[in-house]
């Protein structure tokens, strides 16, 4: 991997992927998209994260896509609230943007192919298999040999998902070595003035660091939610 594409929606995992791209002298740009999210924070960190990293940072609109994706509760305008919670329990099934990853994916492989990048960086982890299909092994596996066929003999592009055997706590202390200012970066659905401390993102995220014992620089407005939310969750309860 000589030049890589990174995807970077501005939270712990993808600014992590940036971080460790960067190390290793081989990020060309990030790409975010802004596909009718119930805010735009987590661009707005995106924006913020390249400028650290004196890196380009391109905005895809694909807007419209919102129109046709109304039943996942992290699109603007629909009729489903962001439910409070872990993310191992059932409810966050409602945070799924159908075929998000392979939208992204596509049109990322051919900004790579257009720039002569030869990797696009993902950073989907083990913690996201419950309840995203496609950040599990069996998509990215998929994905890699469908670009292969995409682009064969035009420009090779590997897909780069460094995370997916490694859960988020294993990634924060990976970007804790790394010097990640993960202060700079957004993971609440809600997009508050903080981060709410109830969403399944920002369940998983203090859970994180805890569990990577690292001191967790994130501003909650519920800080000690997460506690009962692990409980329900272990008690096979309902958020």
């Amino acid at each position: 991997m000589k030049k890589a594409v990174v995807l970077c929606s501005g939270g712990v995992d993808s600014v992590t992927l940036a971080w460790k791209v960067a190390a290793a002298g081989a990020l060309d740009r990030l790409v975010s998209f802004d596909y009718g999210q119930r805010h735009s924070k987590e661009i707005e960190r995106a924006a913020l994260v390249a400028e650290r990293l004196g890196a380009r940072h391109d905005v895809v609109n694909i807007r419209e896509l919102a129109r046709f994706l109304t039943s996942s509760a992290l699109i603007a305008g629909g009729d489903t609230a962001v439910p409070d919670g872990h993310y191992a329990q059932d409810n966050m099934k409602a945070t799924v943007v159908p075929n998000r990853n392979a939208i992204m994916l596509s049109i990322a492989f051919g900004i790579a192919a257009g720039a002569k990048a030869d990797a696009v960086g993902i950073a989907v982890h083990a913690g996201d298999h419950f309840i995203y299909p496609d950040c599990r092994p069996a998509f990215v596996e998929a994905f890699r040999a469908m670009q292969d066929c995409a682009l064969e003999d035009m420009w090779e592009v590997e897909l780069y998902a460094p995370f997916t055997g490694t859960d988020k706590a294993g990634i924060v202390r990976e970007g804790t070595s790394l010097g990640v200012p993960y202060e700079i970066t957004w993971s609440c659905y809600k997009g508050g003035e903080r981060h709410c401390g109830r969403c399944g993102t920002c369940v998983e995220r203090r859970e994180a660091f805890h569990l990577a014992n690292v001191p967790d620089p994130t501003d909650y407005e519920d800080p000690d939610y997460w506690i009962e939310a692990i409980a329900r969750m272990k008690a096979g309860k309902p958020a």
